[in-house]
């Protein structure tokens, strides 16, 4: 089979509990741009039980085709039948691209498949272009054209990597959730819809679930905030967070913090942005007592807005930010606090 007969671009609509999951729709608007560099469409693969009415959500945020594999075997997410579900799709329908979300779900669903299906995967994106590869043209090597360049950190952040699968289909790749950006919702929109389903016969590599567990956080998701304050460990303390605390409370944001802060025990997990953490996208970012590293910046550098405090003047993080102040943060943050409810006030 020709790698000519691979057409399209296809994503994992990611649903948990018959709910779409905002990675599907920042895959399909990523995937609309790729698409018209191909002269092409994009096609949504939605796997579940019970889950065709969110066939219209997902053309609502841009999806052309919706590919509807609906199964009782499907009802939670296990490898086997999932993977299973996808693997099928991809054989029949042969999409060019295979876009998936580089969620829970997605790091184990995403190497799964394209192994069943013989091509590589390009783990962890946080970008994607269509292009010639090789980059640069090797004397006595084809460049092919209108490839899928796949870029994502490596060596713990410290390099970038653009990586390319010329000779396999489809060309696979997982995504940052937070990275790409989805369209604009457009109400009432259509697409085709397409049941296909494989069939499912359970064998002893099907899970059995006996129970679910689902934990109740009071911690808000880091990635929804219009405006986060972050703190690294120039602030000192997991006491001394109370001043950025307050900041977030008159600005109606959030606190967030750096990887140091993590490791150290003074915030949990799911505050931390950066390449191992959260990559967000905020109107205003603060990045306070945060020193710049390249790992911390990939998860904020998109941020509309970045103001910077810091002691050290020649920290990196003055390189992405917008607004940059010098100095001690114990004065100029409860002073910058004090400013905002003034000026709130005085409104």
């Amino acid at each position: 089979m020709g790698l000519e007969e691979y057409k399209g671009v296809f994503v994992y609509a990611q649903q948990v509990d018959n709910q779409l999951s905002n990675i599907s729709f920042e895959l399909i608007g990523e995937g609309k741009r790729l698409a018209k560099d191909l002269d092409t469409d994009v096609t949504a693969v939605l796997i579940g039980s019970d889950v065709k009415g969110l066939a219209d959500e997902l053309a609502a945020y841009g999806a052309d085709k919706v590919i509807v594999v609906d199964d009782p075997e499907l009802k939670n997410y296990r490898t086997e039948p999932y993977a299973h579900a996808l693997a099928s799709v991809i054989n029949e329908y042969k999409p060019d691209i295979m876009l998936v979300g580089a969620t829970a779900i997605g790091r184990d669903l995403g190497p799964t498949v394209s192994a069943r299906v013989a091509t590589g995967l390009t783990a962890d994106c946080t970008s994607l272009e269509i292009g010639d590869f090789p980059l640069n043209p090797i004397p006595g090597q084809e460049q092919k054209h209108k490839q899928l360049l796949m870029t994502r950190p490596a060596f713990g952040g410290n390099t970038i990597a653009t990586i390319a699968c010329p000779d396999n289909r489809p060309q696979m790749a997982t995504v940052r959730p937070g990275v790409m950006q989805k369209l604009d919702k457009v109400e009432g929109a259509k697409a085709e819809i397409i049941e296909f389903n494989p069939g499912f016969t359970p064998n002893n590599k099907y899970v059995e679930i006996l129970e679910i567990s689902k934990a109740v956080s009071g911690i808000k998701d880091i990635m929804d905030a219009k405006i986060l304050v972050s703190g690294g460990r120039g602030v000192g303390s997991p006491e001394n967070f109370k001043i950025l605390e307050d900041l977030a409370e008159v600005l109606g944001g959030q606190v967030s913090c750096s990887r140091a802060v993590v490791d150290s025990g003074w915030k949990p997990k799911e505050l931390q942005v950066g390449q191992t953490g959260k990559t967000v996208r905020p109107n205003v970012y603060f990045a306070i007592g945060i020193s710049g590293a390249i790992q911390h910046v990939a998860g904020m550098e998109e941020s509309d807005i970045i103001v910077a405090i810091n002691k050290d003047e020649d920290a990196p993080i003055f390189d992405v930010a917008d607004y940059g102040v010098v100095g001690d943060l114990n004065k100029i943050v409860p002073a910058l606090t004090e400013a905002i409810k003034a000026e709130l006030a005085a409104k």
